[in-house]
This record gives C-alpha cells, structure tokens and sequence, in this order.
C-alpha cells in the first residue's frame, strides 16, 4: 500500500479531490473559500461546486498553486480537519441503546437538498433530507439514503416583467458534479433491473459522499432501457400519473435492490413520506419467497419499517387510482404469488380512502413497526386523519408519534456567523449544538456584548443587500429596477428587513402582508421608522394560483410606496436561502393553519440573529414564548371560513408589526443600539438553537424508533 505524504504537493493533490468529492465543506466555510480562492469565477459560475474548480486546473498547475506557502498552510488546515472528521470516534454510542453495535438505517426519500450545485431537490422535503443526512454523519450514525437521479431537476424560474413564472429544465452532466457512478467489482456500472408492468426496467446509481455517510440516486437514462423509460428519472415530481407511479416504483423497490446488490443489510428502513412506500412490497415479496406465511412476512416486513408523514391535509398524500396500481404490478403480484386483490387492499382503507384509490400513506402506515408526525400539532392532525389505519394494521390501539423536525445548524450559518462564533468559542459550538447550558453562557452579554450582535446583525443585512443589488445588475430581481439603478433603489442598510422564501403555495398566503393595501403602506411610508421585504420562492409549474400569488407580489413591488422596499429574487435555490436566513432581521411565515406540517426555515435564521414572525403552526406552535418571537393571529380560530382567517391574521400581523416589531427594532439607545431587540435575540438563541436542530431531531429517531430499547 501506497504510503501518503501529507506534505508532498502530488499527495495534497489527491486528498483535494477526495475533499471535492465529499460534502462535507458544504458545511465547512473554510473549505469553501479553498476552492473559491483557487478559481472565483469558476466558484461562482458554478453554483459554487469544488469539482468543476478542480477540472480547470492540470496537476501541474495545481501543485504549482500549492507553491505558495500561505495558501499550502490553509489547505493542509482544512485537509487535516476533514480527514480528522472522517476519521473520529461515532458520538452515537451502541451502549446507549442498549447494544453492542448500530446497524446500518436506510432513509428513503424522493428528493435531497445538500448543495445548491446538486439540484436534486424541489424543497422543504429534501432540504430536510439533506440536513438529516448532515447530521448522521456529524452524529456517526450508521446511514444510507436512498433517491432519485434527476437530470432535469425541478425547474429553473424564469419571471417576466409581466409577472409570469417560465420555467425550464436544463440538463445535469454528472461528470462536472460531486457525485461518483456506482461500479461492480470489474470496474463496470453497477447494474439493477425490476419489473414495471411487463417491462424489466433497469437503473445504475450515483453516489454522493456526504461526510461519512452515503446517499444513492437512481437514474433510469441507461442504454439497456426502452426509450421510453430512458427518461423517466428525469424530473422531480414531473409527468403524470404514470411517471410518478413508475418513480415511486424505482425509489421503493429499486432502493432495495440496490442494497441488497451492495451487499448493506439495514436494520431499518425509514421511509420519509410516501413516496418511498413501496419499498414494503419488495421487502413483502422477498419474504415470502423464502417460504413465511402471509402472516409472517407482513409480520417480518413491519419489524423493519418506519413511517414519517410531512402532509397534514389527506389531498396532499400520493395516491393512484386502483387500475393504474394493477397495470403497473401484474408480473409483479404473479412473481409474489399474491392475488392482487389482496395486494391492493395493503392501499386502501374504506374509513379513509376510496375503494377505487391505492393510498401510499395507507401502504406505508400498515407496513410499519412505528409511525409519526413533524411537529407536535401537525401529530395530532396525522393521528386525527390515520390513526385507525396505523391502530388497525397493529390489531390494538397505537399511537403516531412526533419528532419535531430541526435545520442542520452549520449548513446555515452565513460564513460571517461561523467566524463570528469561531471568535468567541473556538470549534465549540459545533459541538454543543444540543447543550442549552452552553447556549446560555455564550449568548451572556459578558461573553458577547450587545454592541458586538449588532455589529453582526448589521454586516449580516448589508450583506445580503449587496448579494441582491449584485444580482439586480446581472439577473433580473424583480422590484421594479434593474441594470445599474439597482445601486441606488433597491432597498437600505438601515432598514428593518423582512424574509418571506418559500414554495407559493396558496395556504401559505405570500400576499397576506398586502390583504389591505392602505395599512401596508403606511407601514412602508414611515421614513424614520424604514422597512423592507423581500420574496424569493417557486410556484409548481402546474399551480396556477401560486403563480397568481406570486404575479400580485410582482405587482405591488412596483407600486408606491413599495418600490425599491418589496422586491422578488427568482430561481430561489440553497444559495439564495442562505443569504436571506443571515440578512433578515425578522423572518415571516404566514400559512394557514393546519396545513404547515413543521416548516423549518424560521429555525435557520436564529444562529445568524434573526427572530420569527409566524403563525402559530408547526414547529413555532411549541417553541413559541413572548420572548423569542411573535405570533401572527390565534388558537380557537380555525373553524371560521378561510376568508374570515385570513382577514384576523391579517389584522394580527399590522398589529404586531405595528405596535411590537417596528417600534422594538428602532428603539436605540445613545450609542444606536436596540437593547431590547438584542435582548429578544439572545433568548431565541438560547431557546431554539439547542432544540430545533437536525442533530436532536436525528436522535431522536434514533432513541424513540431506529434502536428503542427493548
């Protein structure tokens, strides 16, 4: 074997593109500014990815970089800290379970969100994914996932001056991306094949490193297929009816084909949201061909499933109809030598679901050990709407548990937070993410001064401001301005600067801050007293009043007084979302209440000193007290129609930014600085920072349902 000198440049060499090639500095501000250093426009043109910086470099003209001894010193820093990383002791210990060992959790999703150079994701569901995935490796949890190869991605957004939402697919080439092809032991593309309908549909699979744990992507664009199943990996949530029961397919069954073509034997199979629910069937189906009993592999199957639902209102879970679920599994329930009658029945339910309807909760539900909801409430509405599904499938009375979901708190600190805390507390704070006695003390004025979190806040918003008047210039942000007036219109360092980013769904009300044009502008109107709002989020490409929402944004930001203070940046994406969670003073959320199953983007914008303007829904329903936040609108209210809601809330929210949130945001001392805000600040920190958290979230599952003790 090869022995590896550290400091000879050809060597260094080697061990940067290993770092490339593993996610882990996407959570890792120095080592980004490695691979910006070496090429800035590369860096940037890229969406920001390490191995299309490395691909213009010959190992001649790196190793001659590498000359430069300053730049050698911070490379060999970063290179030491990641193989340090991957190389350190699991902080999940087996005996805490327990256990002599952890067996290795398979986590099944339709999409990942780990980078914004990997467009995998559509949003809130494979952010989520990703960050859970961040933190089994940061936790050394024994993880796999499991998805989908999409070439096309979601969409790119293209907004008009009329306000129309375009959208286009361009194609993702993997050779200029962080992602590897799965190979056999001959060095040949790993190939797996199953069956859809008639059809034998064969995928290979690209994995991402992501410190050190392993997500898998399966893509269908191979030669062997027919054409017309070439293409059908190519788009998140695309096609129709057919493409989608096709995707499921290949994520739930082709995931554990792959598996089992590794040679990775999970303990548990976690299948977050349905989509991945067909996974069950293929695990069915390989116990029954080792001879148990119906019985005893429903039996065998469950032992082995858990079950996590993101969608509080029954519309929004994947169903098919019952003869498009027959076409697509007749080879399929011959070969298991199950009647399809009895298969179709695994989807359906009469007290919930239509008989002429396969209902992937439903599946997903009767074939699982343990169940559970995203936030405390959103359990109640899941247990209100499927408990006597999940009840009958364990023959007594259960219960659909909560794990709260979290954010993956490094991947969403701004590079000047994370320097920021380096300052004050050394590498600590990664490492005491769930100890509130440690927020407690460095969120003490005697370790930070108040002067100093403003400071913070300050650079934080100027920052994302020039991030958008930079964008304005080159792109198109939509406000009004563009090209170089932008430096001059677009919004204002001193004022108090609001965020609203995310999907333009109808229930999440984007305009509800503009449902009385009059009051709004006087909000906007006072000059002492300045605020500023900006939007970024997409419309599915199919959802025609989203896109109307977000049209009346467009709007209105053209208007007097708004323009120049409400502006809309397109194509949010990972990038755009990091900006705006450090930049924004206040952070909105305005859904209507049940539909918000968790929502975690109030949660990113804590550790950069933001606080949380919401209605009480998700996750705020439990975290909030008066003094983190505010709530927008009030309990009991739900049972009024949609318009009587939405006109409260509206109130609510004129009130509470009116008479709480502008007038404590400008109340400065003599020295300029908001006492009372920072005040706000620091308990937030205190309070959400050590819970709300990927890493607490991960332990969770592992604690309550990947390893209970028995």
């Amino acid at each position: 074997m090869k022995t590896v000198d550290r400091k000879k440049p050809a060597d260094i060499v080697v061990r940067l593109h290993a770092l490339a090639y593993n996610l882990w500095w996407s959570w890792n501000p120095k080592a980004q500014l490695i691979f910006e250093e070496l090429s800035p426009l590369i860096w940037e043109i890229s969406n920001h990815n390490p191995v299309a910086v490395l691909a213009q470099f010959s190992g001649v003209g790196l190793r001659a970089r590498l000359g430069d001894r300053r730049f050698l010193k911070d490379v060999d820093a970063v290179l030491h800290a990641f193989e340090h990383y991957m190389s350190k002791k699991s902080t999940c210990d087996p005996n805490d379970f327990g256990r002599n060992k952890l067996e290795v959790v398979a986590y099944l999703c339709a999409e990942f969100g780990l980078h914004e150079c990997l467009p995998f994701y559509s949003g809130g569901l494979g952010v989520l994914a990703g960050d859970h995935a961040k933190s089994a490796s940061d936790l050394g949890l024994p993880f796999v996932g499991i998805g989908l190869f999409y070439r096309q991605g979601y969409f790119q957004q293209r907004v008009d001056n009329t306000g129309t939402q375009h959208e286009s697919y361009p194609t993702t080439d993997p050779s200029t991306i962080p992602v590897e092809l799965v190979k056999d032991p001959e060095g040949k593309p790993l190939l797996c094949g199953m069956t859809i309908g008639s059809t034998i549909v064969y995928f290979q699979a690209w994995k991402i490193q992501a410190g050190r744990c392993g997500i898998f992507l399966l893509d269908t664009d191979v030669k062997e297929n027919e054409e017309a199943f070439r293409g059908l990996t190519a788009f998140a949530y695309g096609g129709d009816m057919n493409t989608r029961i096709r995707q499921e397919m290949i994520l739930g069954i082709g995931g554990v084909k792959l598996l089992r073509a590794l040679g990775v034997k999970p303990e548990v199979y976690h299948m977050n949201e349905g989509h991945a629910a067909f996974l069950t069937l293929e695990l069915l189906r390989e116990q029954l061909d080792v001879g148990l009993s119906k019985q005893e592999a429903e039996e065998a199957v469950r032992s082995q499933c858990i079950f996590t639902t993101h969608t509080p209102v029954p519309a929004g879970h994947d169903h098919f109809p019952t003869d498009l679920v027959e076409f697509h599994f007749r080879t399929y329930s011959e070969l298991m030598k199950l009647p399809m009658n009895e298969l179709l029945e695994y989807g359906r339910d009469s007290r919930v679901t239509p008989e002429n309807q396969f209902v992937m909760t439903v599946l997903g539900l009767k074939f699982s050990r343990a169940a559970n909801g995203v936030s405390k409430k959103h359990s109640e509405t899941t247990s209100a709407m499927w408990g006597n599904v999940f009840d009958g499938a364990h023959g007594k009375k259960s219960s659909i548990g909560c794990v709260t979901n979290g954010v993956h708190v490094p991947s969403w600190t701004s590079r000047t937070s994370w320097e920021f805390w380096e300052r004050h507390n050394s590498h600590k704070w990664k490492e005491h993410l769930n100890d509130p006695r440690f927020w407690n003390h460095v969120t003490n004025p005697k370790i930070v001064s108040d002067e100093e979190l403003w400071a913070l806040r300050c650079t934080l918003r100027r920052e994302l401001i020039e991030f958008i008047r930079q964008g304005a210039r080159h792109l198109h942000v939509i406000g009004g301005v563009h090209g170089e007036e932008a430096l001059a219109h677009l919004l204002s360092s001193d004022a108090l600067t609001i965020g609203f980013a995310r999907r333009f769904a109808p229930y999440k009300r984007a305009s509800l801050l503009f449902s009385n044009l009059s009051q709004a502008a006087t909000l906007f109107s006072d000059p002492q007293r300045p605020i500023q709002i900006v939007f970024a989020g997409k419309a599915h490409p199919r959802d025609g009043e989203g896109k109307e929402f977000l049209r009346r944004i467009i709007d209105i930001a053209r208007e007097h007084p708004f323009f120049g203070k409400v502006l809309f940046i397109e194509d949010y994406d990972m990038n755009i979302a990091r900006y705006l969670v450090a930049g924004c003073d206040v952070w909105l959320n305005t859904p209507r209440r049940p539909f918000e199953a968790s929502g975690t983007s109030g949660q990113k914008v804590i550790i950069n000193g933001g606080l949380h303007v919401s209605v009480l829904d998700g996750w705020w329903y439990e975290a909030y007290n008066s003094k983190i936040g505010w709530a927008v609108g009030r309990n009991g209210d739900d049972n009024l129609s949609s318009e009587e809601i939405d006109r409260r809330d509206a109130e609510s929210l004129y009130d509470i930014l009116k008479n709480e949130v502008i007038p404590l945001f400008f109340d400065r001392d003599r020295e300029g600085i908001p006492r009372q805000w920072i005040a706000k600040m620091r308990n937030a920190m205190r309070t959400i920072i050590p819970v709300y958290n990927t890493h607490r979230m991960v332990m969770d599952y592992a604690k309550k349902y990947y390893f209970p003790k028995k």
